[in-house]
């Protein structure tokens, strides 16, 4: 069922822009800033988007936005499917500073196609006092095809970030939702300088089974022999590279060992590190991948992305133009 179109007003309730649940390890920073505080004009950024098909193509029917968040128009550029509509998500302030209260969603109707990725890579700022926080709300009814493919996030020194993620796939909806991260500004010599990041990703159908779950805690600290960031190099993290992706495909449309197979031969030979699995229930796949180079994961996380469209849709993704 359609969910119930959102008053102005009550998307600029606290409780509308500001996560249920903050880790602690980032609540534990909460304080009130000496500059703009929680909830002040340009510290709230919103951008609710509805889409629907109209004429044989996927329209946006329904736009909230807010700045610093803002689009400026679908575009249809994918002349293999010319029914899909890109939609470039934008940020007038040029990245994520302290006290910041972000929250995006994106309703994709019954049988619509959307692709939505960022203009640039996320930038978290350097922060003194408080934190910041991302919501990001995305609904795929049945018969849709949605991918949320932003660019990489960035955390300067001393920055402190909370991110969730949730995604609501109804049954025959496929979504692709990928992600990046940085240990740092690198050329700064800004590596996993940044205070605390956390973020979380939560995956279910409309009746709330749960599909996945992937939680990120990363708290550099100095450990161990005293280097900024040991605590965030091991195995279970970021394995001593500076860079580590995700994709997760949820679909019925191929079954999820065949799904994870298409993976492997995407990256095989890549000359990036890779895991590929199964997710629970067979609702899909996932890769996680990582690297010292930006290009070579960027490179692996484009090959993993155009070989799942080519298995679900049977055509490649258009040239972006993007970097």
């Amino acid at each position: 069922m359609p969910l119930a179109p959102r008053r102005p007003k009550d998307r600029l309730t606290e409780d509308y822009y500001t996560p249920v649940r903050v880790p602690p390890d980032v609540a534990a920073l909460a304080s009130v800033p000496d500059t703009l505080a929680p909830g002040s004009p340009a510290k709230v950024g919103i951008l609710d988007l509805a889409f629907a098909v109209r004429g044989g193509r996927t329209e946006l029917v329904g736009r909230y936005q807010k700045t610093p968040l803002q689009i400026m128009r679908p575009l249809w550029i994918d002349p293999a499917q010319p029914g899909m509509s890109y939609v470039y998500l934008m940020a007038t302030g040029g990245g994520i500073a302290q006290a910041d209260r972000y929250r995006m969603d994106f309703h994709c109707g019954p049988g619509t196609q959307v692709h939505l990725t960022t203009q640039a890579a996320t930038k978290v700022f350097r922060m003194e006092h408080d934190y910041a926080s991302q919501r990001v709300h995305l609904t795929a009814e049945a018969g849709s095809y949605v991918e949320y493919l932003p660019d990489p996030l960035i955390p300067f020194r001393d920055a402190r970030f909370y991110q969730r993620t949730e995604v609501t796939v109804a049954p025959g909806a496929t979504v692709l939702v990928g992600d990046t991260l940085t240990a740092g500004r690198l050329a700064r010599g800004e590596r996993h300088a940044y205070r605390t990041l956390a973020t979380d990703l939560r995956v279910s159908r409309p009746d709330g089974t749960l599909l996945a779950i992937d939680t990120l805690r990363l708290a550099p600290g100095r450990q161990g022999n005293g280097r900024p960031g040991a605590g965030v190099l091991g195995p279970g993290v970021f394995a001593g590279h500076d860079h580590v992706a995700s994709l997760f495909v949820v679909t019925d449309r191929v079954p999820a060992a065949g799904l994870a197979d298409t993976l492997h031969k995407a990256l095989a030979g890549l000359g990036v590190l890779y895991g590929v699995s199964v997710l629970p229930r067979d609702c899909g796949a996932w890769v996680r991948l990582l690297d010292d180079s930006p290009v070579r994961v960027a490179e692996a996380q484009r090959a993993a992305w155009h070989a799942v469209r080519r298995l679900l849709t049977g055509h490649p993704p258009p040239d972006l133009r993007k970097p």
